[in-house]
């Protein structure tokens, strides 16, 4: 049956709708933190604005992601319950003359906040958006470690609608439909050598036209340099890979940022950052447009990147380890280090984990200490703070919505925070105080916030 131009265009209208109305990636339908959503609540408790909670079997920093009435989220298995261990002794202490001392039980030291990283077995669940009832799960990979702030689960799944793919901390990037049938698998690590990353693969995929493009930007534990490359959404086929080399030192050339894309002219481009550099690449080749350096001015040994570069009217906002954070004009060509730097942000109130906001006016930075400011987002002139919300120490990123700013602790606490010209401290709210380090996800009315022990829908009742 011929179906008419004009359904045609009313069914890609619908489809692009829906997607503007879900989380289908890691920072929303366009990369920004910032969601279409309305009538969000600023506070709740157990009996009020908890729409659902279901437990999942282990912590991870992977975010849910939200597309028509379900939601994904990546986990590891349960983790085996561990045998006591016997204390062990330290050795008497030797005081002057050789007396022995106060002996004290050694203490076995844990990596990260929590006793483990979680089961061996990596996973994609998928739940109802209705009220939170698992519809099915997958087993993406295996081989699951304690990589300190993270596992093997941090990269955030992603969606079109019709398929939904997931990727893991060893490379495995797999595709399944929306029911969970399998359709294909593809190593990163088997294709394109060992990451070499110090502390594990964390970098979630863009999609973009139907594609998935990832950035490995590595180079502590490896000679290779790093890269960035583009897969078939439907085969898992290379379209294109390109070398993304770094002079950076030792620890500096790695990076645990996604891609995000930015508009110029009315043409996308794709920005990678990490290795001390930022880098625009063409979506359909993955050659380099412009780079630009200054990420790591003192070229020190240990400026690993974490937070992702975010864009909006034509900046590109990139941090580093909290200085400096670089404000980059996006309409450059080749070496746009002093050509294109819009401004610069030199003291120490920038992020190191979470990736500010930008929404054209106001650009948003949460640090690692529960503080945030606004600055002009055209100018760095900043407006307010850093202020404190109370809610201690914050891995996660913040999210923009409903005029609204959702800041999540590493204690599941939340800061709500009116968004504008005026700082405004409009609630904190407690959840489970499990371990958290995944970032909130608002779509419609509602907000899901994953903790290291439940996955939250909030909404008004």
């Amino acid at each position: 049956m011929t179906v008419p131009i004009r359904i045609i265009t009313l069914l890609s209208l619908f489809h692009v709708s829906v997607w503007a109305s879900d989380w289908p990636q890691w920072r929303g339908p366009d990369s920004t933190g910032i969601a279409n959503a309305s009538d969000l609540p600023t506070e709740w408790s157990d009996a009020k604005n908890i729409a659902w909670e279901i437990a999942l079997p282990a912590w991870s920093g992977s975010t849910p992601i939200v597309v028509g009435e379900r939601v994904f989220v990546m986990s590891p298995s349960k983790q085996a319950p561990k045998k006591a261990e016997p204390e062990v002794q330290a050795p008497p202490r030797r005081g002057p003359g050789g007396a022995a001392g106060g002996g004290r039980p050694q203490r076995r030291q844990q990596q990260g906040a929590v006793d483990g990283p979680g089961g061996n077995e990596l996973l994609m669940i998928c739940l109802s958006r209705k009220d939170g009832t698992e519809l099915w799960r997958a087993q993406v990979d295996s081989g699951n470690e304690l990589k300190r702030k993270q596992n093997n689960s941090s990269p955030s799944p992603v969606s079109d609608g019709k398929h939904v793919w997931a990727t893991t901390g060893n490379g495995i990037v797999r595709a399944y439909t929306l029911d969970g049938e399998a359709l294909w698998k593809v190593s990163l690590e088997e294709s394109y050598g060992e990451f070499g990353l110090n502390w594990g693969f964390a970098s979630s995929p863009l999609l973009h036209e139907g594609n998935l493009i990832i950035g490995v930007v590595r180079g502590q534990n490896t000679e290779a340099p790093g890269y960035v490359v583009c897969l078939d959404g439907k085969t898992g086929k290379e379209v294109w890979k390109v070398d993304r080399p770094s002079d950076a030192p030792y620890e500096s050339k790695d990076a645990y940022t996604t891609p995000i894309p930015v508009e110029v002219d009315g043409k996308t481009q794709i920005v990678v950052s990490g290795g001390a550099y930022v880098t625009s690449h063409d979506p359909k080749t993955g050659k380099e447009i412009w780079r630009s350096g200054g990420l790591n001015p003192e070229n020190s040994r240990n400026y690993r990147i974490i937070a992702s570069p975010v864009a909006a009217n034509g900046i590109v906002y990139a941090p580093s380890r909290k200085t400096p954070l670089l404000a980059i004009k996006a309409d450059g060509k080749g070496d746009v280090t002093e050509s294109h730097l819009a401004w610069k942000m030199e003291d120490k109130s920038g992020p190191d984990v979470p990736t500010p906001i930008a929404d054209g006016t106001y650009f948003y930075v949460l640090n690692d200490f529960g503080q945030i400011s606004c600055f002009d987002a055209q100018t760095g002139t900043a407006i307010w703070g850093p202020e404190e919300t109370g809610i201690g120490r914050v891995s996660s990123s913040p999210l923009l919505a409903d005029g609204k700013l959702y800041l999540v602790s590493e204690t599941a606490e939340v800061a709500v925070v009116q968004a504008g010209p005026k700082f405004k401290l409009l609630g904190i709210n407690s959840l489970d105080s499990s371990y958290t380090l995944s970032s909130p996800a608002a779509a419609g009315d509602q907000i899901f916030i994953r903790t290291g022990e439940h996955l939250y829908c909030l909404s008004k009742s």
